[in-house]
């Protein structure tokens, strides 16, 4: 059953937008720790600078281009659809909906990480766990809402997050002016923490084509998804960078600085209670995160089943319009999902993630020859510009692959490599496709000739 449109009052706006993408992407400069333990302040610096547009101002022109052209509910995988065909397009969702589930477990125990430093208490034992499954369930009731809701409160949740940050920049800053710290800007770095620091980079910065699948809840998409692309890839970078220059510049040691040592360097900077704001942040971000997530790969499988690619209890929304039944399927995928023994979850979800983004910048290419008369309220450069935005992309993810050749993941008591597992998982799709999606698209298309 489908829903009419809502009217322009009952969709997300602009401010709303910036804010889902932001936490679709990043959720604050909580989890990049690992990129300055591994690389010291100068590196870090730089690939933080440097990725963005190698890796985020591409995706970002892509998505900008795609979403003013073809506004649909869906999105990536709508253009990839309606570019390389059905095939294409159950391709493009599986990997997506697959990365899902090795992406959408971090957050939570990144959530019950944070709540910990508060007292570990809460999260020792089964503890920790149920925190974890009450982030999954609070979320997808969260999300019943419906979008605009959810972008609604994700503007004040990235202002409550932010604001320590805030605080501790300009404490950071005035330290350095008035006490003139030494600043250890280099250190001695092995292959192997360069490595995970641009990786770690490049999963900081992912995620910018979440955004789109919500295209029919946004307010004039057309105008707001280009502004709101660009907009969210400065707001992102400049919360990562300036932390980290406020950590030099007041000279401070990041020795071992790792994963939840933000709280550390506040109370450093600014005593126990800017310490307990950092903490309360990080909290905010596996929430925030977690629930604009759910946003965006729930209306997926509703895309999919409105295209006979799955079945059509699926596309069912409710009054809000929110596909209500992919909302509790996927949220039941991933709470089983919670307590997988996976240790690679960053390397696997960036090779899926970027498998499916590449088949998006050649979605992109085609669509410029076969459809030259598309209207494009936003136009990405020329022909030869709109073709080369994916080389950047192209490059990381082949690092990424290459990166991972070492990896291993454990599956109970035995190991296999990531990228091994990785690749396995997306050549389910093909399989899946065989299954499921051509023998629906059979019967539909025996049912419509019966009818006829």
């Amino acid at each position: 059953m489908r829903f009419a449109l809502a009217p322009a009052r009952h969709k997300m706006r602009f401010l709303p937008l910036i804010a889902a993408t932001f936490f679709m992407v990043s959720g604050g400069p909580y989890a990049i720790e690992d990129i300055l333990g591994g690389a010291g302040f100068a590196r870090a610096i730089l690939i933080l600078l440097v990725l963005p547009f190698l890796w985020s101002l591409p995706t970002a022109l892509m998505i900008g281009e795609l979403a003013s052209a073809i506004p649909a509910e869906g999105g990536f995988y709508v253009w990839v659809r309606r570019a390389l065909g059905p095939f294409w397009g159950y391709q493009e969702g599986w990997l997506s909906l697959a990365a899902s589930v090795f992406d959408m477990a971090i957050y939570p125990a990144f959530f019950v990480s944070y709540l910990g430093k508060f007292n570990p208490a809460l999260t020792t034992g089964w503890h920790g766990y149920g925190w974890s499954l009450a982030v999954v369930v609070l979320c997808c009731g969260w999300n019943l809402r419906g979008a605009p809701a959810v972008g609604n409160d994700s503007v004040w949740m990235s202002i409550l997050l932010l604001a320590p940050f805030a605080v501790f920049v300009a404490l950071g800053l005035w330290h350095g002016f008035t006490l003139h710290p030494a600043v250890q800007w280099s250190q001695p770095a092995s292959e192997s923490a360069l490595s995970t620091a641009i990786l770690v980079g490049m999963w900081n910065y992912m995620g910018w084509d979440n955004a789109s699948t919500i295209a029919q809840e946004v307010e004039n998409p057309q105008r707001n998804y280009p502004r709101a692309m660009i907009a969210s890839a400065v707001l992102v970078a400049v919360t990562y960078i300036l932390p980290l220059v406020a950590i030099a510049v007041a000279g401070l040691s990041v020795t071992s600085f790792s994963t939840g040592d933000w709280m550390t360097a506040a109370i450093a900077m600014g005593g126990p209670l800017l310490g307990l704001a950092v903490v309360a942040g990080g909290v905010i971000t596996g929430v925030g995160m977690f629930n604009a997530l759910v946003m965006s790969y729930t209306r997926l499988p509703m895309a999919m089943a409105e295209d006979g690619m799955l079945p059509q209890v699926l596309a069912r929304r409710n009054q809000r319009g929110v596909p209500w039944v992919s909302v509790l399927l996927c949220g039941l995928a991933w709470a089983l999902a919670l307590k997988l023994p996976f240790e690679r979850l960053i390397s696997i979800d960036l090779i899926l993630y970027g498998s499916s983004l590449l088949v998006e910048f050649l979605a992109l290419a085609v669509l410029r020859i076969r459809e030259p008369n598309l209207e494009r309220p936003f136009k990405a450069g020329n022909l030869a510009f709109a073709c080369s935005l994916g080389v950047g992309p192209a490059v990381l993810i082949g690092y990424a692959l290459y990166a991972s050749r070492g990896e291993e993941i454990k599956l109970g008591p035995h190991s296999i490599s990531a990228l091994v597992f990785s690749i396995a998982v997306g050549l389910l799709g093909p399989v899946l496709y065989w299954l499921t999606a051509a023998p629906l698209a059979r019967r539909r298309l025996a049912a419509a000739s019966a009818a006829d």
